[in-house]
C-alpha cells in the first residue's frame, strides 16, 4: 500500500538539531496517519510523533514535547521530524511509519505501525 523512505539522519553534538525527512510512495497519501518510531539496541521499539491526515493533530510522549516537532506535506507525499535539543540518549535508528487513517485506534503505541521504512542513523554525542 505505500513504501516509505527515510532521510536526513547523521551525527549531531547533544543541543544540536536535525530534520529528518520520510518519502511515501502511494497514490493515497492523505488517507494515512503518519509517524515516526525509533530503535536503539537493546531498547523496545519507541513512539516518538505522530500526525493525522490532515496535519491538524499530533501527538508526541512527554519526552519529545517541545522538543520534536512532526509536519507533513500532503502535495509531495512527504512527512517530516525536526528535532531540536538533542540528547545521547535520543540516538537510535529512526523509522517513519504509516498507518491508514481509518483504522487508527491508538497513535501512541508503536506497534500498532503496519508500514515501515528501512531507518536513518541519529547519533547524537556528549
Amino acid at each position: 500500500q505505500v513504501h516509505l523512505v527515510e532521510s536526513g539522519g547523521g551525527l549531531v553534538q547533544a543541543g544540536g538539531s536535525l530534520k529528518l525527512s520520510c518519502a511515501a510512495s502511494t497514490r493515497n497519501f492523505s488517507a494515512y496517519a503518519m509517524g515516526w518510531l525509533r530503535q536503539a539496541p537493546g531498547k523496545e521499539r519507541e513512539f516518538v510523533a505522530a500526525i493525522n491526515w490532515s496535519g491538524e493533530n499530533t501527538y508526541y510522549p512527554d519526552s519529545m514535547e517541545g522538543r520534536f516537532t512532526i509536519s507533513r506535506h500532503n502535495a509531495k507525499n512527504t512527512v517530516y521530524l525536526q528535532m531540536n535539543s538533542l540528547k545521547p540518549e535520543d540516538t537510535a535508528v529512526y523509522h517513519c511509519a504509516a498507518h491508514l487513517s481509518s483504522d487508527w485506534l491508538n497513535p501512541y503505541n508503536p506497534y500498532e505501525y503496519p508500514y515501515w521504512g528501512q531507518g536513518t542513523q541519529v547519533t547524537v554525542s556528549s
